[in-house]
């Protein structure tokens, strides 16, 4: 089974013979066998040549950068080997025609207001008192369907997660104080971790979406844009109450995350490089978690589900069968 490959060292990463080769600047060697990667993550300073980029692009492999702060910078995507034009032509038609647009951006957000309710309805019925939040989320998602914008339906997701937030104070065995989501920068040690673990989200959907023919930059909930893959956006929002919201309840209930593991001094912007680690190792074990699928009658990974919710779009789009997202149902 291929695997993410993380690199926290400063080095080179260059092609050697049939395989990959991460020389430290210590001078530390470890070969990689390509065969074994899904794509790369580059957490440090990294050197690379033309030759390292047109090897990898032949296997498929997309390259996600983080910086200094464990913020998500962008990622090189190699050029689609699969490309699909009349699949394309029906992308952008659904999002020409504003009307079918607006129908997929309400079904991204209704599987993610139902992810949410039910990860407050678990916590609840753990001896965490969130019913207020749950009940005013109840009457918020009842709401979805009759939004007329899309500004409108973001409006309304924004009040539904901003109750939700407010849950975090209860469901967190930390005292976080935790009042709103703040992301450019992140203000606090929680909207650091969110960011950085939606940032593994998005960055994971980006490569899932890349071994199907859709463009990921063709987007109905979020505005297309200069520099990013809006769709992975799109997607992100059914799959980070499960993922990313239940990881970050998991570290830190469990203080494998407190604020120890930020740089204090740097307003907790800075996140300590084993706390990353830590917290990517977390994010891989979730990845390879398996549920068993009710449609397919068999196991399948989360990280498997982000490529059958594309496949799911796919089909919505062709006409096959009407697209509803992801909802966690245990």
């Amino acid at each position: 089974m291929k695997q993410s490959f993380y690199v926290y060292n400063n080095g080179d990463l260059k092609r050697k013979d049939n395989t990959l080769q991460f020389t430290a600047y210590d001078g530390e060697k470890r070969d990689i066998p390509i065969e074994r990667i899904s794509d790369i993550y580059v957490m440090s300073e990294m050197s690379f040549n033309t030759t390292f980029l047109n090897y990898i692009s032949q296997y498929g492999i997309p390259i996600h950068f983080f910086n200094y702060y464990n913020y998500y910078s962008g990622s090189f995507y190699p050029k689609d080997g699969n490309p699909a034009g009349q699949l394309l032509v029906k992308q952008v038609e659904h999002y020409v025609d504003y009307d079918k647009r607006l129908d997929i951006a309400i079904k991204f957000i209704q599987a993610a207001a139902d992810n949410i309710y039910r990860n407050l309805r678990y916590y609840n019925g753990r001896e965490k008192d969130v019913s207020e939040y749950m009940r005013d989320i109840d009457s918020l998602r009842g709401t979805l369907c009759k939004a007329r914008t899309i500004e409108e339906l973001m409006g309304i997701e924004g009040n539904i997660r901003k109750r939700y937030y407010a849950a975090w104070n209860v469901i967190v065995n930390q005292d976080i104080r935790f009042d709103k989501r703040v992301m450019h920068p992140p203000d606090n040690m929680i909207n650091s971790l969110i960011s950085f673990v939606n940032s593994l989200v998005y960055t994971r959907l980006l490569s899932e979406i890349y071994h199907t023919q859709l463009n990921p930059t063709i987007s109905y909930l979020h505005e297309p844009g200069v520099r990013r893959y809006s769709l992975c956006l799109d997607i992100s929002e059914v799959f980070k109450p499960l993922i990313g919201d239940r990881l970050i309840f998991s570290l830190l209930n469990r203080r494998q995350i407190t604020e120890d593991s930020f740089t204090k001094e740097l307003n907790y912007l800075h996140l300590k490089k084993e706390a990353s680690k830590l917290i990517v190792s977390e994010f891989e074990n979730r990845m390879k978690k398996t549920i068993m699928h009710k449609e397919l009658g068999r196991q399948v990974s989360y990280q498997y589900l982000m490529r059958l919710e594309a496949y799911k779009l796919i089909k919505h789009l062709i006409g096959e069968k009407e697209y509803e997202g992801f909802r966690i149902w245990w």
